[in-house]
């Protein structure tokens, strides 16, 4: 369902736009995806809304498959998060450990302080920290936005699935351009 309205205290959560992370072969080119995010980021600041960058510096516990990286650990860099994001001191900063942003932090907490009741999220990757963050947002009461330009996966067929199927259950989903239209009103 496209967005059809921004509550007047909206916030926007980036998910994992991190070197590390943006340097994964994913679907659509990360770089386009960190400039949405950063567009979107510039726009909820100027309207004095809250920017939340989430980070991953490692995983949860638990047995899996999937190696950490080269060595079985992360580069000395994998979780600065990209500058062009413009970083400011009044965001808010999220480190986790599990793929999505309310697990284990205090974003929840930070939102309900600013009196946030809806979420805009973006990031890499799709089907894992972007759509376990909105399950999440959407599990806590939120209303959850997703911008369906401002996020990729390295799989075709998961971020398929999250962008068709999940995210509308959860929510309303649009482009970058829509959701800042959206915020200009």
């Amino acid at each position: 369902m496209p967005a059809t309205t921004l509550d007047a205290n909206t916030a926007l959560i980036l998910i994992d736009l991190q070197k590390g992370i943006t340097a994964l072969p994913t679907l659509h080119p990360a770089d386009g995806i960190v400039a949405r995010g950063a567009e979107l980021a510039a726009a909820f600041r100027a309207k004095g809304l809250p920017v939340a960058l989430v980070n991953v510096a490692g995983g949860a516990p638990g047995r899996t498959e999937a190696p950490l990286g080269p060595g079985g650990e992360y580069p000395p860099d994998f979780a600065e998060l990209r500058p062009e994001l413009g970083r400011r001191e009044d965001d808010i900063l999220v480190t986790k450990r599990t793929w999505g942003a309310f697990h284990g932090t205090d974003l929840d907490e930070r939102l309900r302080r600013r009196g946030v009741t809806q979420v805009v999220i973006g990031g890499i990757a799709t089907a894992f920290g972007v759509e376990s963050t909105a399950r999440a947002a959407h599990e806590h009461g939120y209303h959850v936005t997703v911008a369906t330009d401002a996020v990729t996966d390295m799989d075709a067929e998961l971020h398929r699935v999250a962008v068709e199927k999940v995210f509308p259950v959860l929510g309303e989903t649009d482009t970058t351009a829509n959701i800042l239209a959206l915020l200009d009103r």
